[in-house]
């Protein structure tokens, strides 16, 4: 299985190559396009004839009508990236768990309140964990811990150009970097590449237009390339 950070160091490469923000942004776009055929099981399709998002509609439509077990669907097909997007804002297993479960049980509360008009239903539950994240940091004024796990071996060469450099980055470098971007920016990425989440999912979570979210990510790309060390791995 890939790592989930690497299609932002992808990203990366791409910002380091690419000096023109228009060529950035198609070259972003058609990635993006890339990953969603590689991966079947991976974020909900969005078009209103795709099987899954039929699919996905009806269990929240039963669910709504107090379908215990197509609540426990839901939970299994958004519950990864929901944890994903929380554990990379907390930096804690226990309490990323501990915040998902809360997630889904204030989802599960409110779902008669949920309308699909303008809405995901995952966006729709990412900015519960969003919020829940702030309400955390807000009364704990917890700071960020340093995710270590999972980080790339170095290799035995030093790179030769910064593309390659970007491309061998640890996890933890990157995650630093990530999370010192301004607020909107930081979860826009974690939404997008370690979630998963489309353009017009991300949308939805943030309350931000579509072409916003777009921009939001190419500055974030951009100060991404331009924070991490040359000569860092």
């Amino acid at each position: 299985m890939r790592s989930r950070w690497e299609s932002l160091r992808g990203a990366l490469v791409l910002a380091a190559s690419m000096p023109d923000d228009r060529a950035l942004q198609i070259a972003l776009a058609l990635a993006d396009s890339s990953a969603y055929a590689a991966m079947p099981n991976g974020r909900a399709p969005q078009g209103d004839h795709d099987p899954e998002a039929t699919r996905l509609r009806a269990l929240v439509d039963l669910a709504k009508q107090g379908d215990a077990d197509a609540f426990g669907q839901l939970y299994d097909h958004y519950v990864t990236g929901v944890f994903r997007f929380i554990y990379y804002r907390v930096g804690s297993r226990q309490l990323a768990e501990d915040l998902t479960s809360e997630t889904f049980l204030r989802g599960l509360r409110a779902i008669q309140r949920f309308n699909w008009q303008g809405k995901d239903f995952g966006a729709w539950l990412t900015t519960i964990a969003r919020n829940l994240v702030a309400d955390h940091f807000k009364s704990s004024r917890s700071r960020l811990e340093i995710v270590s796990e999972n980080i790339p071996e170095r290799g035995n060469h030093a790179p030769s150009t910064e593309q390659e450099v970007l491309a061998h980055i640890s996890n933890e470098l990157l995650y630093q970097a990530v999370s010192a971007l301004p607020t909107e920016q930081r979860d826009c990425i974690l939404m997008r590449f370690i979630q998963g989440l489309s353009i017009a999912q991300t949308a939805a979570a943030l309350d931000r237009s579509e072409g916003a979210v777009k921009q939001l990510q190419l500055r974030a790309v951009r100060s991404l390339a331009k924070s991490i060390p040359v000569d860092s791995r």
